[in-house]
């Protein structure tokens, strides 16, 4: 169903010009590229769900239209930067409420320390939106996307001092700047279990297991070996 002064079809292509402009100068990781292969990861999970696709699609391509990690930790802008531009495409108030929502609440680093009975947004949009924003947070693209960004932060690689701390707080998590192969224990192996849908569930087991079997030739050749 139509529900905006365009087509679906208009407002898709115009919300993928906007994507592309913004993230023109991103961070590797967060890029388009990013933003693209979460658009096809959800549209391929989306086939097996009772979901509105016009929504899931919205949603994964603005789900990082502003991520609170490159604006000062602000996770305000992100939904209200989606909200201004979807008003521009006459796109209806609860479809753009419901696109805020899943970029509010589709962050991993949400979920840490959240006790029993917080408010908490739920819609098979979000589940679908969510599952394949984590794959690519795992498998190659993921350890890749990771040891950019620590680059880019300027991280160790790895630190045998330093051990991982899988019991990090929301605020722990966000200034964390522990070496990149404490992420993997801190977040990525974490990823497996945290999927909402059936085929989340099924291509997160592949790639979990690539990391596995990478971190242990990564300690190795650490020795040596």
């Amino acid at each position: 169903m139509n529900r905006s002064a365009f087509s679906n079809d208009t407002v898709i292509d115009n919300t993928i010009k906007f994507v592309k402009e913004s993230l023109r100068y991103a961070e590797g990781g967060h890029d388009w590229f990013h933003i693209e292969r979460v658009y096809k990861n959800a549209l391929s999970i989306a086939k097996y769900e009772k979901v509105d696709v016009f929504i899931v699609t919205l949603g994964a391509l603005l789900h990082d239209i502003a991520d609170s990690k490159f604006h000062q930790g602000d996770e305000s802008i992100g939904p209200k930067k989606a909200k201004a531009f979807l008003q521009t495409q006459g796109v209806d108030e609860s479809v753009i409420q419901h696109i805020e929502n899943i970029i509010r609440f589709i962050s991993f680093k949400g979920e840490i320390g959240l006790a029993k009975g917080s408010p908490r947004f739920n819609s098979k949009e979000l589940d679908v939106v969510q599952d394949a924003d984590r794959l690519d947070a795992i498998g190659a693209i993921g350890i890749a996307r990771a040891f950019n960004y620590g680059g880019f932060k300027n991280r160790a690689i790895y630190n045998p001092a330093i051990k991982p701390n899988t019991q990090l707080t929301k605020e722990a998590y966000k200034k964390s700047t522990a070496p990149t192969i404490n992420h993997f224990y801190e977040k990525l192996l974490l990823l497996k279990n945290r999927m909402n849908t059936e085929t989340g569930k099924k291509i997160a087991q592949e790639r979990h297991q690539f990391m596995e079997l990478f971190l242990d030739q990564f300690y190795k050749e650490w020795e040596g070996q």
